[in-house]
């Protein structure tokens, strides 16, 4: 550890000052650049001492994931994710081992680290602390005193859709959405709808017949959609949670003889790989997924060479990428 007589020495100052300039002593008459070069000093020091803690060897990180294949190949936001998180640990030569639901704590002695991607209720994030190993949660943060986070404002990001959407003049908005189950089988209110709905309350403009809710896939998109043009007075427009949805209404549309955006405006979210090849090109959310994989990664690797204590939380911005899904309405 650095020593008082360690930071006299290089602001050429006594021990007895360094002692009472860190100590705030009102009583000492020094000037202020005599201050600041004592401060300077102990900053310096200590971060040359974080700096000779780094580690050189290769880690070995442990990848959790919380969602099934079945889940992944439905929704590919978190499949974008993975493969930027492998992608990453791969480029830099870091070891993987994938963590099955049934590991025991001693079967990860080896691990470093862990990336856990996905939503996880308290009775996993209370195991994966049992691990006793740095941890960073990618698209949940439960705890940010004691873990690192990868996130997305879904409050930003929605109130983005909607801003656009009554730019061109939209007021009649629909929502259509699924909702989060556990393996136990405990139901998660979507953060977007929570979003949709108090900001559209807050305009005057919220209609709970415009909110339909399912699975966060094709088929219920398609089923969904087909249920909100049953109403009398139908939605002009239709923010969907994800992109996959949005494959299912573009086919309700063609069935029905809807056609987008002349008919229906449709904003999604996510901007997978298929949104700029649908027909027409889907406006939709972009989350940089690639950056949340790579950033998961970089702040394991910070942790593990620098023997950081402070958790971070990293918001990931998103952009509204703007195509031809949805147009004003006229006036």
């Amino acid at each position: 550890m650095a020593t008082i007589k360690d930071i006299a020495d290089i602001a050429n100052v006594s021990i007895a000052t360094v002692s009472r300039v860190l100590n705030y002593d009102e009583t000492l008459n020094v000037t202020d650049e005599t201050r600041q070069r004592v401060f300077e000093a102990a900053e310096q020091l200590s971060y040359q001492i974080s700096s000779k803690k780094r580690k050189k060897r290769k880690f070995k990180i442990g990848l959790y994931y919380s969602y099934s294949l079945e889940e992944e190949l439905n929704d590919t936001y978190y499949l974008s994710i993975r493969v930027a998180l492998e992608k990453k640990l791969e480029a830099e030569g870091l070891k993987v081992h994938r963590i099955r639901s049934g590991d025991q704590p001693e079967q990860l002695r080896s691990i470093d680290g862990i990336i856990c991607l996905g939503f996880f209720v308290q009775e996993d994030i209370e195991r994966i602390q049992s691990f006793q190993k740095p941890v960073v949660f990618v698209d949940s943060s439960p705890n940010e005193d004691l873990f690192d986070s990868v996130v997305i404002d879904f409050h930003k990001a929605t109130k983005k859709v909607l801003d656009y959407l009554l730019e061109l003049g939209h007021t009649k908005i629909g929502f259509i959405g699924g909702v989060d189950t556990d393996k136990y089988g405990n139901h998660y209110y979507d953060l977007r709808q929570e979003v949709f709905e108090q900001y559209l309350k807050s305009k005057q403009l919220y209609c709970e017949d415009y909110i339909k809710i399912g699975g966060y896939n094709p088929k219920d998109g398609y089923v969904l959609l087909k249920q909100l043009l049953e109403l009398e007075e139908k939605p002009t427009a239709v923010f969907v949670a994800n992109d996959t949805i949005a494959v299912g209404l573009y086919k309700a549309c063609s069935e029905l003889g809807y056609r987008i955006p002349e008919d229906l405006s449709i904003v999604g979210f996510n901007d997978i790989s298929a949104a700029q090849f649908m027909v027409p090109p889907l406006t939709t959310i972009r989350l940089n997924t690639d950056f949340m994989g790579e950033t998961a990664v970089s702040l394991m690797q910070d942790r593990l060479m620098n023997d950081r204590e402070i958790c971070l939380r990293v918001t990931i911005p998103t952009k509204l990428i703007v195509r031809e899904s949805a147009i004003a309405i006229p006036r």
